[in-house]
């Protein structure tokens, strides 16, 4: 992986930060620390690119085609680093930089279309669509790539330039996607900065960014908009989810057990729209346990580049810090960890998959986001006190319910309070789907046209019937 210590960064050389691979947790590479000063001159570039960019929505179309092209293209080289900084299995990594292909062509075929209002006056309205400008992106650690490209592909689709800041956990693999963009898109359109704090808070509230698109912990997501406030420039933000997966008592338990088992684990639980918390009925709960924990036992664990991992470590050493205390405070509380519990005794950031039973309610690995591969599974009498469980946490990211008659189970859906509901699977998004949250899971909405919009400002033109 040497390659990526020549790829010097916008803002000068700098200084530079190691990159650890979680399956060992071990250095295996560096990037460069750009210092927050140097973000005027990128800023100033992103600028400087935006009105020939803009110009013709045709040749954005065609740029964002070729980009795809060269992301596939790429994704031999692509993948392997990824898993190597972030450590989810070879495979993920793959459609990781699949998906990034599929939202850039996504993007490039929605057209933006003008509107007219005719309210019954001698004036035509004509509503015409423009670019805001530079677009800042702050982007984590658990699907860099494809979360990058969920911002920069509907921001640069709208005719925007993008300064896009990843995670320093896993920088790498976002500064190689970069120069293969740099193939197709002209200079200044994508610039990558990457570094530790206080480099993201500089990028939001650079007065030059008109918009902050951020994913990340509710924390920082508050601290990002108070930094763009400065300059009252637009924030997206995608913050954290705590989703609760309700079954009903028709469950067919075998049936469903891979589905909810792999929404709640796959990406070793780091997954914002992971099933965090699991209600069943209490007279189906240990049937429902004992599956889940069978294949919590029997998944394969280990480096992701190993082609026999199912599941890879954690991606950092704060992050398993995190996992380990929600989970003890749990054991102490009186939960009792039918499988796993506990940090696996090998070099790297691995834990056991775990499945907590006998959970207190109120527990903090229960009403907040632990962000791991550790699953409450909670018994309820009523129906109606499940849905109250679950929608009693500060989060509204995504839910699902789980049953035989699927009438009812939407009806059930219908009633928790999130941005996206699944009746019998969990955590799948199409392209062309709106995605937002409620309450503290976030600002603004993601996805689709809506995402395409939200990089929008409307211009209305008043024109007169007659002169």
């Amino acid at each position: 992986m040497g390659t990526s210590r020549s790829r010097r960064g916008p803002g000068g050389p700098g200084g530079r930060f190691p990159v650890v691979d979680p399956a060992t947790g071990e250095a295996f590479d560096e990037a460069p620390d750009h210092h927050p000063d140097a973000l005027a001159e990128i800023v100033d570039r992103a600028r400087a690119a935006w009105p020939g960019w803009r110009a013709d929505p045709a040749a954005r179309a065609t740029a964002l085609r070729a980009a795809a092209a060269a992301v596939e293209a790429a994704g031999a080289d692509l993948a392997p680093l990824l898993t190597r900084e972030q450590g989810k299995p070879l495979a993920e990594s793959h459609a990781e930089v699949a998906r990034v292909a599929a939202r850039l062509r996504y993007f490039a075929d929605l057209d933006v279309l003008p509107g007219t209002i005719r309210d019954g006056r001698p004036v035509r309205g004509e509503i015409h669509w423009r670019s805001l400008g530079p677009v800042a992106a702050i982007v984590p650690w658990n699907f860099p790539l494809q979360l990058a490209s969920a911002k920069f592909a509907p921001a640069l689709a709208a005719g925007n330039t993008m300064v896009l800041k990843p995670s320093p956990h896993t920088p790498l693999a976002t500064r190689l996607l970069a120069s293969v963009l740099a193939t197709a898109l002209p200079d200044g359109v994508l610039t990558v900065v990457t570094g530790r704090e206080p480099l993201g808070a500089r990028l939001a509230a650079h007065p030059g960014i008109r918009h902050v698109t951020f994913t990340g912990s509710g924390p920082t997501g508050r601290a990002v908009a108070a930094g763009a406030a400065a300059s009252l420039a637009r924030v997206t933000l995608e913050l954290g989810g705590n989703d609760a997966a309700v079954l009903l008592d028709d469950v067919d338990v075998e049936r469903v057990a891979d589905r909810l088992f792999w929404a709640a684990f796959r990406n070793c639980g780091q997954v914002c729209v992971a099933v965090k918390r699991v209600y069943a009925p209490a007279r189906i709960h240990p049937r429902v346990v004992e599956a889940l924990a069978h294949r919590a036992k029997a998944v394969v664990v280990g480096p992701g580049l190993d082609p026999a991992s199912r599941l890879g470590p954690v991606n950092n050493a704060a992050q398993l810090d995190r996992v380990e205390r929600y989970t003890a405070r749990a054991l102490a509380a009186g939960a009792r960890a039918v499988v796993g519990g506990h940090r696996l005794d090998r070099p790297g950031y691995f834990f056991a998959p775990t499945i907590l039973t006998d959970v207190p309610p109120d527990d903090p690995v229960v009403t907040e986001e632990q962000f791991g591969p550790v699953l409450p599974v909670l018994p309820y009498g009523r129906l109606d006190e499940a849905v109250e469980a679950a929608n009693g946490t500060g989060f509204g990211l995504g839910g699902s319910v789980w049953g035989t008659d699927l009438d009812r189970a939407e009806a059930v859906a219908h009633r928790l309070e999130c941005g996206t509901a699944w009746i019998n699977h969990h955590g799948e998004l199409s392209l062309a789907q709106p995605f937002a949250g409620v309450k503290e899971s976030g600002v603004g909405v993601a996805g689709g046209p809506w995402g395409l919009y939200g990089n929008l400002s409307p211009f209305v033109v008043h024109r007169p019937e007659e002169p």
